[in-house]
């Protein structure tokens, strides 16, 4: 088996709109995967988020109670 010219280059050339249209379709390939990637994590993540809110404890007092000031801030008179 020899190596020839043939075996390694593509003697026919791409025109211009079919290197285009190639790029096009793995473009919008990769952008589908992309959204198709990102609407499943957020589905998922909804789905974590409402379970956790589900089985956290419901109180009327979640607020964080306000503190006093401390002695130490205060001058002395």
């Amino acid at each position: 088996m020899t190596a020839t010219k043939e075996k390694f280059f593509n003697a026919a050339k791409l025109s211009a709109q079919d290197k285009a249209a190639a790029t096009d379709h793995t473009a919008r390939a990769i952008i589908a995967a992309e959204l198709s990637e990102r609407e499943r994590k957020t589905e998922r993540l909804k789905a974590l988020r409402l379970q956790q809110a589900a089985s956290a404890p419901a109180d009327s007092d979640a607020s964080p109670k306000k503190r006093g000031r401390s002695s130490k801030s205060s001058p002395k008179p």
